[in-house]
């Protein structure tokens, strides 16, 4: 391994993506076929930890030190100053396009929330993404790509070709804003089932829109996804919130924890208890373990609950078979292991006590090395309200169930009327015009409740992620994550 303060990483199989080639964003064996799990990580290398430059109010200057893109442009001869100039000048860009530019989002607690769920006044916390760029989170994963990129050509460091994403929603109203605001040409791919509005939107931007068909008795998987492989074969940039299309995908979104934590610090002198993130592909899930692990000075990892819905869990089903083989392999060893009616919860806690162990991380490794043994694409076309979580596979998976094995969480699959539920619950209590995408991780919190599962003195910690934009129809596949 080389000493460069931020490689990208495979977390399956631990090669490095050669520094030659710079528009590598997937692992080379991930092309090769060999069944394993291989999802590019940016890895940094500072022996002091990544620090938050001061309190400036936009994220990706703040938090600067986080960036592939920023220890990249250092290494290529740009300064700090020049680095931060440029990542003014495209934030200055963005807001030309969409009326806003990235500044940190609103953390607060919530009294009504906090009553609603039997849990101590100030107990509940939430991240309200819905007024960001774009109307979602989504955003800030493709500005971390797009100043990569902005840095590679300024430097002459590479000739970018044009973007590819496949979505429907969120991720590509927040792709079309930034690649318009870069002006770069970018193809959207989407299911026939795509609202009418996100696809005007992409239209008034500029992005390229490619319909993508599931075709019967075609393999199971999202269409659109299998498209946008093929773009990026022919060499477009995927500019995309799957990690595993682009492992950069991941750090963008990395700021919105990183806000969090510092903005919980200020709020409350006792740490996130519980963390629910919704989740589709995973990469905001993904993002926001990341974060916690790299957060300076370091914070504890609150017990993570992945919320997915009923139509569609395939992280749930992958989580599901981890454990169990985890149990089996504790149980050679010792006794009273929980047995198949103790519950997840009982079941979470005996692991992440053991987190390390050679049994634990032995299966984790194996799931790495046999990818579809564990997570496999979901066999029937879904549909929800929670359009923004309805990917057929979870691409960042793997990390997703250790943030959850790691700090005894699991995952939380709700209900039609539990996700109506909650946006209500969530629009009456905070005022805030969240959708039911964003609002599922209070989904997940209902089903907690439901399931007795909650202390009434712990700090729960939840993000909305999306602001509703009038009816939509449903949209199949292709949720483009959370």
């Amino acid at each position: 391994m080389s000493a460069r303060p931020s490689r990208l990483v495979c977390a399956g199989c631990g090669r490095e993506a050669p520094p030659e080639e710079p528009l590598r964003f997937r692992c080379a064996a991930a092309e090769e076929g060999d069944g394993g799990d291989h999802v590019l990580q940016r890895v940094l290398g500072l022996a002091q930890g990544p620090r938050a430059r001061g309190d400036d109010p936009n994220p990706f200057v703040r938090f600067r030190e986080h960036a592939h893109a920023y220890h990249s442009g250092r290494l290529l001869g740009l300064s700090d100053e020049a680095y931060v100039a440029r990542v003014r000048a495209l934030d200055e860009a963005v807001r030309a396009v969409d009326g806003r530019g990235f500044v940190e989002t609103p953390y607060f607690q919530s009294t009504e929330l906090a009553r609603a769920l039997g849990l101590a006044p100030g107990g509940v916390f939430v991240k309200d993404e819905t007024g960001n760029v774009a109307g979602s989170h989504k955003a800030r994963h493709l500005m971390g790509v797009a100043l990569y990129l902005d840095v590679l050509e300024a430097r002459g460091a590479a000739k970018v070709g044009p973007l590819a994403i496949a979505s429907c929603g969120n991720a590509a109203l927040g792709a079309a804003v930034v690649a318009a605001a870069a002006r770069r040409p970018l193809t959207v791919f989407v299911p026939e089932a795509a609202d009418l509005g996100v696809l005007a939107r992409l239209a008034e931007l500029g992005a390229r829109i490619e319909t993508c068909a599931r075709q019967p008795g075609a393999p199971p998987g999202d269409p659109c996804v299998t498209r946008l492989r093929q773009a990026v074969r022919q060499g477009a940039v995927p500019f995309t919130c799957q990690g595993s299309e682009n492992g950069l995908a991941i750090e963008g979104g990395e700021t919105l924890a990183l806000e969090m934590i510092a903005e919980h610090a200020a709020l409350s002198p006792r740490p996130i208890d519980r963390l629910l993130v919704q989740v589709g592909g995973g990469a905001l899930a993904s993002a926001c373990l990341q974060a916690f692990a790299e957060a300076w000075p370091r914070v504890p990892l609150p017990r993570v609950h992945a919320v997915q819905t009923r139509s569609a869990h395939p992280l749930e089903r992958a989580w599901r078979q981890v454990v169990t083989a985890i149990l089996a392999r504790l149980a050679a060893r010792e006794s009273g292991v929980p047995g198949s009616g103790a519950g997840d919860a009982a079941a979470a806690a005996f692991i992440a006590a053991r987190a390390g162990a050679a049994e634990v991380e032995d299966e984790l490794v194996s799931a790495a090395r046999c990818r579809s043994e564990y997570m496999r694409p979901w066999e029937s076309e879904p549909r929800s309200v929670a359009t923004g979580i309805l990917d057929d596979e979870t691409y960042d998976w793997l990390a997703v169930v250790r943030g959850m094995v790691e700090s005894g969480g699991w995952p939380l699959v709700v209900s039609e009327e539990r996700l109506l539920a909650a946006r209500e619950l969530a629009r009456n209590a905070t005022g805030v015009p969240v959708d039911a995408t964003g609002s599922a991780g209070l989904a997940g919190l209902l089903e907690l409740k439901a399931e007795g599962a909650l202390a009434p003195q712990e700090n729960v910690a939840l993000l909305f992620t999306g602001r509703a934009r009038g009816v939509a129809a449903d949209c199949l596949g292709s949720g483009g994550g959370e």
